[in-house]
């Protein structure tokens, strides 16, 4: 008997200890990714681990310096083509949670 998108979903949710479909948690305890995050686009769904356990991102702030906005310009356009992806992929994650504004 095939489960069903729904039923795929819960077990993963449960599984990665997550609050819901695509609402990523802190992982301080993995040895190598920082977050984790259930994403699910139309019947698709996949845990996805991302970010680099130990490295901050560069969200924006109020007078940063130079050299950050570098910083984060040079990731963006990195991984523009797997951020283009969307939710099923760790790079829009990453973009969205450790590199995304916090003051806009």
């Amino acid at each position: 008997m095939a489960r069903s998108t729904a039923d795929k979903a819960a077990a993963a949710v449960k599984r990665a200890g997550v609050k819901g479909v695509n609402k990523p948690k802190r992982t301080p305890n993995h040895p190598t990714k920082s977050h984790v995050v259930v994403a699910k686009e139309g019947d698709k769904v996949k845990t996805i681990r991302f970010g680099q356990q130990g490295v901050s991102g560069s969200p924006a702030k109020k007078g940063e310096s130079e050299a950050a906005k570098k910083r984060r310009a040079s990731f963006k356009a990195r991984h523009a083509n797997n951020i283009a992806k969307g939710k099923m992929s760790a790079a829009f994650w990453s973009d969205k949670i450790k590199w995304a504004p916090q003051f806009l």
